[in-house]
């Protein structure tokens, strides 16, 4: 195989990260190596894989808030594979509310492409900073390959010919109670409870907080879940519509409330972070393991004004059956490293995943796993 051939996923042996190497494996076509902090980890992991598929998978470390362009180009020929350095590394570490783009610039400065799975609205946004350097190394750095707004910007993107005016967009995600997810994903949800989030409603700019708002959203198949206002990157990408809001939500409706409880307390000052409380709740969520279900949701619902003039919806609904659901975040990352080894067109600089994927490639990706999606106008 040849050198162009190689992805390197960082925090590989993670809850996301895992699921991205699984695919990339499983799919073929790319030399895979399991990366992160922890040597032994990403070894146990790297061999978990290479003994499923019946192929060699290669394993470093490299700590994404340390590493540097030398420490990034060394650990990645010195890892266990012949193929020499990476052409794409996958950042799935996180939580990237707390992280800077350290790994990004050393993936300029070794001239790999870079991919991440954030969801950070600042994070992610933000990326545009490093576009004139990734442009001088003729390389692609992508933030925001994930759930939002990696597969909401391409179901927009799919449904918005639909509407001669675009009015509203709104997104809202629960995943399934059995998934047990990791210590930086749960960081990563608590930092934005009961903090202010900058949000257009009705065309105003407005002010809500974090897992406040409280609303059922009904889903085809599922009845209705209980969600609150969260902070993403989908927020700031359509300025030409009037209503950008995204929900996200627990199954189980007492961790639901526990957590709207708790954002009053973070709102009202009496909790500074709830973060910090992140392997306490950790913990409680997984006692509770048990209840809910293994299926997750996904809505984007768009409204506006069809070329007749007339009010026109059409709601996007996805749903993730068997313990599938936390495989939708890996699809956006997986797509566009296979792309970028492939030597598909995709534009060099640093940009977020707005539109990079369509709707078709990921129903593509996700076919053979328990996974859904149906149109409501």
């Amino acid at each position: 195989m040849s050198r162009a051939g190689r992805v390197v996923v960082v925090g590989g042996y993670g809850a996301f990260g895992a699921r991205v190497a699984e695919r990339l494996v499983r799919g073929g076509g790319c030399e895979v190596v399991v990366a992160g902090r922890s040597g032994e980890r990403a070894g146990a992991a790297a061999a978990e894989l290479g003994a499923r598929f019946s192929c060699e998978v290669g394993s470093a470390v490299v700590d994404a808030e340390r590493v540097t362009a030398s420490a990034l180009m060394a650990a990645l020929v010195a890892s266990h594979s012949p193929h020499g350095r990476a052409s794409v590394v996958i950042n799935a570490s996180g939580p990237f509310q707390e992280a800077d783009y350290r790994l990004a610039r050393a993936c300029i400065e070794a001239r790999c492409h870079y991919v991440d799975l954030a969801d950070g609205r600042a994070f992610v946004n933000g990326i545009a900073a490093l576009d004139g350097a990734a442009k001088a190394a003729d390389v692609t750095v992508v933030s925001g390959a994930s759930t939002v707004p990696g597969v909401s910007s391409a179901v927009v993107a799919a449904y918005r010919g639909e509407f001669e005016r675009l009015e509203g967009i709104e997104i809202a995600v629960s995943p399934g109670n059995h998934f047990q997810p990791g210590e930086a994903t749960v960081r990563s949800i608590l930092g934005y409870v009961g903090k202010p989030i900058a949000m257009r409603i009705g065309g105003a700019e407005r002010t809500v907080y974090g897992w406040q708002g409280l609303r059922l959203v009904a889903m085809t198949g599922l009845g209705s879940r209980l969600m609150g206002y969260c902070e993403v990157p989908d927020l700031d990408l359509y300025p030409g519509v009037a209503t950008v809001v995204m929900r996200a939500g627990v199954e189980v409706v007492p961790f639901h409330l526990g957590l709207w409880a708790a954002s009053w307390l973070v709102r009202a000052g009496v909790i500074s972070d709830l973060a910090a409380w992140s392997g306490t709740l950790l913990r409680a969520k997984s006692w509770g393991a048990r209840l809910g279900s293994d299926r997750g949701l996904m809505v984007v619902a768009m409204s506006g004004r069809g070329a007749d003039g007339a009010a026109r919806t059409a709601s996007w609904h996805l749903v993730a059956g068997s313990g599938h659901g936390p495989y939708v975040p890996a699809i956006a990352s997986v797509i566009l490293a296979r792309k970028l080894v492939a030597g598909v067109a995709v534009p060099r600089g640093a940009m977020v995943c707005n539109g990079l994927i369509s709707l078709e490639e990921f129903m593509t990706e996700v076919g053979d796993l328990d996974i859904t999606a149906t149109v409501v106008s």
